[in-house]
């Protein structure tokens, strides 16, 4: 159920710590009618610093609560990104009769003479509340690899042990371990496939069930690091294919993208959501490394995505991962109004109130020309989505959407490219300094940041040629 909002320049729908620097989601995990979300956190300035490990709880997905910062610097280095997972049956040793949640994390020390990253472990006797380092730590290190970061673990039932998927510069290796302790290198995962542009980071590995089928695939999700000359900056491919507990084979060797906009970034899954549940959910940071410093918030920096629901399906033989928005989201809006109009090039407004915008979008293709959907926050401020037929192209442009001059980047238009489908379905939420969109029921996702000095104050539909039969939803 909605809430009033106590500051205005905040998000609504979108975690985002009270004060400070955030960066990638960590250790998301549910135990004990809780979601975790850990993730990266400087509690001493608003850019990017000695990272800690933030720490926020929900029970519904949507609203939050912050919680005190979980795991701090201490002799093996900064707490860099990572996983946690629930210890069922004791694993560790760690637990006495009840089981407990672990985290899995990076310790990064700079030297005089080189940079270490290395694998340890903290738990928690409290849901979370406290935790305790591992008196062994590092339990993972590599003698020269200075990319060597960012453990997701999972238990494999087919085998009965850990599976810990890492970063290793620009692969991922794949370990294995019986207690979380003691790590047995299995294979490794990348040469020659996928995208290089940067360093790989943030890997995640689940299997998920192909819809219509009783076909199981894995699939392996990787996020790409900034690099210099790259036209989009920071953003995430993943692949598809099979995983035996020891080597991820991909199905196909050129990247696929998770999502096409330029403000979706080291997404992982939670861990342990319960069997009667089953959903795969994902969350990632809403920002890019080319700008993420210089974003125009005041007092914090950075917010996440909403969750995703991710499920799999096939497209003409290509399986792609697909996105929803949760159940959950639903609950939080109180009116709902329904669109059922022909649209022309004389335009359709829709006034809108004060507070986050879910907006739905049914319409059959037409033969040729642009639909366009414009978010009015002033004569002078507003975010297009243009829908071009011709060339099969959805765009979002957001060159006056308010502040923009901190990034070269920031003002270009994000694009993708789609299949030519009969019956175009359109899914956008918009909450103050967002636009998070899905077409055609999920197969593709557009995420961007964007930072209006005024609330949206309408939203407005036309075609460039013709007319247009328009079916759908608002929600507020």
């Amino acid at each position: 159920m909605s809430v009033t909002k106590v500051n205005p320049s905040r998000p609504y729908l979108h975690y985002a710590p009270e004060k400070n620097w955030m960066n990638d989601p960590n250790g998301l995990v549910f135990f004990n009618n809780e979601y975790h979300l850990f993730y990266q956190y400087h509690p001493n300035g608003t850019t990017w610093g000695p990272m800690h490990w933030g720490h926020a709880v929900s029970r519904n997905l949507i609203d939050w609560e912050e919680l005190p910062i979980a795991l701090y610097p201490d002799q093996h280095g900064m707490i860099f990104s990572g996983s946690a997972v629930v210890d069922w049956h004791n694993t560790t040793g760690f637990f006495d009769d009840e089981p407990g949640l672990v985290a899995i994390f990076t310790h990064h020390k700079d030297t005089d003479s080189k940079v270490v990253q290395s694998q340890s472990l903290a738990y928690s006797l409290d849901d979370g509340r406290t935790w305790i380092k591992y008196k062994g730590n590092p339990v993972l290190s590599h003698p020269t690899n200075p990319d060597f970061r960012d453990p997701k673990v999972f238990w494999h039932h087919e085998t009965d042990k850990w599976i810990m998927v890492l970063a290793t510069d620009q692969t991922i290796s794949i370990y294995s371990s019986q207690n979380l302790i003691n790590w047995v290198f299995e294979s490794e995962f990348g040469t020659n496939i996928g995208s290089h542009e940067g360093v790989w980071e943030c890997p995640d590995l689940f299997a998920l069930k192909v819809e219509g089928t009783k076909e199981v695939k894995w699939v392996m999700i990787v996020s790409i690091g900034d690099g210099e000359g790259l036209t989009y900056g920071s953003r995430t491919q993943y692949f598809t294919g099979s995983f035996n507990g020891k080597e991820f084979i991909s199905e196909h060797s050129e990247a696929k993208w998770l999502d096409y906009g330029r403000d979706q970034y080291a997404g992982v899954t939670f861990s342990d959501i319960p069997q009667e549940d089953s959903r795969r959910m994902l969350i990632g940071w809403m920002s890019n490394w080319r700008y993420a410093n210089q974003v125009p918030t005041e007092g914090w920096r950075s917010q996440m995505t909403l969750p995703r629901e991710l499920t799999l399906k096939e497209f003409e033989g290509n399986t792609k991962l697909v996105q929803h928005f949760p159940k959950e989201l639903d609950n939080w809006f109180n009116h709902t109004s329904e669109i059922e109009r022909t649209v022309d090039s004389s335009g359709l407004n829709i006034e809108v109130e004060q507070g986050p915008v879910y907006l739905s979008l049914n319409t059959q293709r037409p033969k040729s020309g642009e639909l366009q959907i414009a978010l009015n926050y002033s004569e002078q401020t507003y975010t297009l989505i243009q829908l071009n037929f011709n060339e099969k192209k959805l765009s979002l442009k957001r060159s006056k959407s308010g502040r923009v001059n901190f990034s070269e980047l920031f003002s270009k238009d994000q694009e993708l490219f789609f299949s030519d489908i009969a019956d175009l379905q359109l899914t956008v939420v918009i909450d103050t300094f967002s636009v998070e969109l899905l077409l055609n029921e999920g197969e593709y996702a557009l995420t961007s940041l964007q930072f209006p000095n005024d609330s949206l104050k309408n939203i407005n539909l036309k075609v460039s040629t013709g007319e247009v039969s328009i079916r759908g939803m608002i929600k507020q």
